[in-house]
């Protein structure tokens, strides 16, 4: 496999849990940079992934860095698992859990009355936990200390919330939504609905526009093959 990276490339990797999107730019920047001999090289990528997720990355270098407004336009679709019963400041597992709720009384045909609830266009509010900014800080700055937020809500679309299992309370999904959409405010979004809380527990992203995670490599596949290429 070869790359033409000053020509420009789109580069599509499967982002490993607890990896930021930029410590996977951090970790194949230098090999490229070495292979193209030169330390201007642009390399980004189309759409953050949060810490706790998985999946499709888009890296994008050389001209091909103007694209990724454009990849990040496209909807995206996402796998998961949302457990309820319980909530956590960052909707996710990277905060403790700080409330418990009863499940007991809630079925599935609950659970597809409150996601149906969920698809369409409507206003999100974006979690506490995330890199939006608030009077020009990042919110998960400031929430990490303890500070009070207000997180302006933003229009987001929800094509498709399909369940495809619900067990251990833990409801099983497959989600495509627009740019700008948290899968955590949804889980967050479903536990009010079912008044039984709700957090994320898994996420990994399976699709961004027609670019697939299927054909997708992994990080130590690309760094291999940097290698191999700079010797």
């Amino acid at each position: 496999m070869k790359f033409n990276f000053v020509e420009g490339e789109i580069l599509l990797i499967d982002k490993p849990l607890e990896w930021t999107s930029f410590d996977v730019i951090g970790a194949i920047r230098p090999a490229i940079r070495k292979i193209c001999r030169s330390k201007t090289i642009k390399i980004g990528h189309a759409g953050t992934l949060d810490p706790m997720a998985t999946g499709l990355l888009i890296i994008c270098t050389g001209p091909f860095t103007k694209r990724i407004n454009e990849f990040q336009d496209m909807a995206k679709e996402y796998t998961g698992r949302i457990r309820l019963g319980a909530t956590t400041p960052s909707f996710d597992l990277e905060t403790e859990v700080d409330q418990t709720f009863p499940v007991e009384g809630i079925k599935e045909n609950d659970i597809a009355r409150s996601v149906n609830r969920l698809v369409g266009t409507y206003l999100q509010v974006p979690p506490n936990f995330s890199a939006v900014k608030v009077d020009g800080k990042r919110a998960y700055k400031l929430a990490r200390k303890d500070k009070d937020i207000a997180i302006a809500p933003r229009k987001v679309s929800v094509f498709d919330f399909d369940i495809t299992d619900y067990r251990d309370q833990e409801v099983y999904f497959r989600i495509v939504c627009s740019k700008g959409t948290y899968i955590r405010s949804i889980a967050r979004d479903l536990g009010i609905l079912l008044g039984c809380g709700g957090y994320l527990t898994a996420l990994r992203r399976t699709r961004t526009g027609n670019f697939h995670v299927n054909n997708a490599i992994s990080i130590v596949e690309l760094r291999e093959i940097l290698s191999k290429e700079i010797k």
